[in-house]
């Protein structure tokens, strides 16, 4: 019989790290990893501890073990394994990624960046300024903390080369209509680059359905091992200039735009993700015999219902709170918002009741999360920053029943 929701205790039970009295609430800055990673990199390091490009048993056993990691991260964005390269985080992909694609532009030539975007994928392609390049930026709506669609409208023209811009914002937890910009880009003549990374973590990604040109997110905010992952379409890979050594051949897209190449063993575990994936499927639909894509995205659906009942919780909470500015959307819900939830104190220093709540053992963040631009836009205090509670789906009603018994009397 198949489960018509989440069986959280079910999932608590693949994530070692939950086994304290902590609550985790940090969830955006990188979540915790489940038992089907940990035995894949242990395994690699354990048994294929070597270079994978040899014809002896553990150089074999290694590049099958990296290859399947690769493979597994494809199905995971519905890509070819061609068309992904796995390097050392986000922000490092896209400095490399700006790099190989700069005898692209010509001075005149615009790119359009967001203030909302984290500064993964904003700061390198606001570089391009120094080939002439003009730069645009898409500015967030103040009193809705949002990017609206018609101020990019205003700002794409014949001259629109790239634009740069969020899945779902890491403060805000807004998820924007990546198909629809992309195809108001395109109709320009332009390229997107779509961060992700706020997004993998919640919902599934179909890079084929969203016609996008590169997508970025990070193994690490998806229940993996701290990598970046970098999709592009196979033909714009192939125009690409090599970053890495000379002699890597062209269509070594994972190489050629990944200086050292992959992490072997963090690579490895990538494959626990899916796998991961595949034990929620069989437990809460036994029987069933699907392919990987209507497997991932029945698990997602699950992880979003419930994870629209905690981050509702929360929202109605502060709703109660005059003191509270909430950032962004007040409704819980999951078709407009992640369970990333951004607020401040009014008279209160966010820091100092996030060092109260982390004594109490609750394990969350204050700061701009590396989205300087988008705090400033919100007019809020650089040095202090924001609280923000950012949950997923092993987080449990329980989690939120602490969380707020400690948030109560510091509010």
């Amino acid at each position: 019989m198949s489960l018509t929701t989440l069986d959280v205790e079910f999932c608590r039970r693949h994530f070692l790290a939950l086994g304290g009295s902590q609550i985790f609430f940090e969830n955006a800055g990188g979540t915790l990893v489940p038992e089907q990673v940990i035995d894949r990199v242990r395994d690699y390091m354990t048994e294929s501890q070597v270079q994978p490009a040899f014809s002896f048993k553990s150089s074999i056993l290694a590049a099958e073990r990296i290859r399947q990691g690769t493979e597994a991260m494809a199905a995971f964005l519905n890509a070819d394994p061609a068309e992904i390269v796995i390097g050392s985080s986000t922000t490092s992909n896209v400095y490399v990624l700006s790099h190989a694609i700069r005898h692209w532009f010509k001075p005149g030539d615009e790119v359009v960046v967001t203030n909302q975007d984290h500064e993964a994928n904003n700061g390198a392609w606001r570089r391009l300024t120094e080939i002439g390049v003009v730069i645009k930026e898409w500015q967030l709506n103040p009193d809705t903390a949002e990017l609206e669609l018609a101020d990019l409208e205003a700002l794409l023209n014949d001259r629109t080369r790239l634009v740069c811009f969020t899945y779902c914002s890491n403060i805000v937890g807004s998820i924007y209509d990546v198909k629809e910009i992309t195809a108001k880009v395109h109709a320009v003549g332009g390229l997107v680059v779509v961060d992700a990374v706020a997004y993998a973590g919640h919902r599934s990604i179909d890079v084929k359905t969203l016609d996008v040109d590169f997508l970025l997110c990070s193994l690490y905010k998806f229940f993996g091992p701290h990598l970046g992952l970098l999709y592009g379409k196979r033909k714009l890979l192939a125009k690409t200039q090599n970053q890495c050594h000379d002699f890597i051949a062209h269509d070594n897209h994972a190489v050629r735009l990944n200086p050292g190449g992959i992490c072997h063993e963090l690579g490895a575990g990538a494959a626990g993700i899916t796998a991961y994936f595949d034990a929620v499927h069989r437990h809460h639909y036994p029987g069933t015999n699907l392919g990987f894509r209507e497997r991932l995205d029945g698990v997602y659906k699950l992880f979003a219902t419930h994870e629209e009942s905690l981050t509702r919780r929360i929202l109605q909470f502060l709703a109660a709170k005059p003191s509270v500015t909430l950032y962004g959307r007040s409704n819980a819900n999951k078709d407009g918002r992640v369970a990333v939830i951004s607020f401040t104190v009014a008279g209160k220093s966010s820091r100092k009741i996030a060092e109260q709540l982390w004594a109490q053992g609750v394990a969350m963040g204050a700061d701009d999360f590396y989205a300087a631009r988008c705090i400033a836009a919100l007019g809020v205090d650089a040095k202090d920053g924001v609280l923000r509670l950012s949950m997923v789906h092993y987080n449990s009603h329980d989690d939120v029943d602490k969380l707020l018994a400690c948030l109560d009397p510091l509010i």
